[in-house]
């Protein structure tokens, strides 16, 4: 996987950001203080894709280690389904995802719409749409549009906007999340 050392942000800030934002989020999302004790145990994540009829339910980090099989099988789900090219999907990202769940106390899987897209896709849907963005962090599989269906956009919006992880954008018109490890920031309506 990638460093992101160099980034400027390291895994340690990261968690530390975790940490904070689940107790400040803990009179929303009444799983936070769950959440922190099993931080340092053991990391999920659950997905489902109707793009492509699979699953994944795995845990990809124990006790401080990120379980390299399981990472891999991540970025192969959230490959660029249109194309089948596979990027790896940055480790932010997915403990973004995974905190942002987990603060919602919800069983569901997320719904998968857009992980890693190739920039073939992401000219393809440029040229449709005016809300894809050029530069998009899904070409760099730093990004994931995201759907639960027990829980509302307002409520997935708030629980990935309290991780402080990166840009968390509400599409309440599609019924869609997106989450990434940018800059933190939110938009959207």
């Amino acid at each position: 996987m990638t460093d992101h050392s160099s980034s400027g942000i390291t895994r340690r800030a990261l968690l530390g950001a975790f940490a904070a934002s689940a107790v400040a989020a803990a009179p929303t999302f009444s799983n936070a203080a769950g959440f922190l004790r099993g931080a340092g145990d053991i990391r999920r994540l659950r997905m489902t894709s109707p793009r492509t009829g699979e699953s994944i339910d795995t845990i990809y980090w124990i006790e401080g280690d990120y379980i390299r099989d399981a990472v891999r099988e991540i970025s192969l789900f959230m490959r660029d389904w249109r194309t089948n090219d596979v990027r790896n999907i940055d480790l932010r990202t997915i403990d973004i995802m995974a905190a942002a769940h987990n603060l919602m106390d919800v069983n569901e899987p997320y719904m998968l719409l857009s992980g890693y897209r190739s920039p073939k896709t992401n000219a393809m849907l440029r040229s449709r749409s005016s809300g894809v963005a050029r530069n998009s962090l899904h070409l760099q599989g730093e990004a994931a549009d995201l759907r639960l269906n027990s829980r509302s956009v307002g409520q997935m919006f708030r629980a990935a906007s309290a991780c402080r992880g990166g840009g968390v954008g509400k599409y309440s018109g599609s019924n869609f999340v997106h989450m990434d490890c940018g800059p933190v920031r939110t938009w959207g309506g």
